[in-house]
């Protein structure tokens, strides 16, 4: 293919060199598994820069997902819970993911049902703007959970 767009056919190597360097381009290999391999004349170091534009653009526009971490311990006293579940509705409307971990020291650990309840209670609080993604399991001394947005979810489907 030449520089226009138009078919040429197919030709020699040679021929198909000697036709991009009269016109001051590049031979390019655009599909080499092909039979016959397709090769199109054009400005190499143009396409590359409108190549890295198109990839640059894309990335502006991806929606880049974070994962912010919310702590508890299960003797939370209510201000400090209300203040945690303030934080984490406002991770989740700003379309972050949300890990709430409960860590469990010492005796704490016996009780782990505790820890459960408190995760169960903070998920039914804001099932308006998150949903949770993993239910709340226990690894080590800690008890973790992971909420995600709710319009996520919507924009999903």
């Amino acid at each position: 293919m030449d520089d226009t767009g138009n078919q040429l056919g197919i030709m020699p190597t040679r021929e198909a060199v000697r036709l991009a360097q009269e016109k001051g381009l590049d031979l390019v290999n655009v599909a080499p598994d092909a039979k016959p391999p397709v090769c199109r004349i054009m400005n190499f170091g143009r396409y590359k820069y409108e190549q890295s534009k198109r990839e640059k653009e894309a990335r502006k526009n991806q929606k880049i997902i974070t994962i912010k971490e919310v702590r508890l311990r299960p003797t939370i006293d209510e201000h400090d819970y209300q203040v945690k579940l303030k934080n984490t509705m406002r991770f989740l409307a700003n379309g972050n993911k949300v890990k709430v971990t409960v860590r469990f020291r010492g005796r704490q650990l016996v009780h782990a049902e505790t820890g459960k309840e408190l995760l169960a209670r903070m998920a039914e609080e804001i099932k308006d703007v998150g949903m949770v993604e993993r239910e709340p399991r226990l690894e080590g001394t800690q008890m973790i959970m992971i909420l995600t947005p709710r319009s996520e979810e919507k924009g999903g489907k």
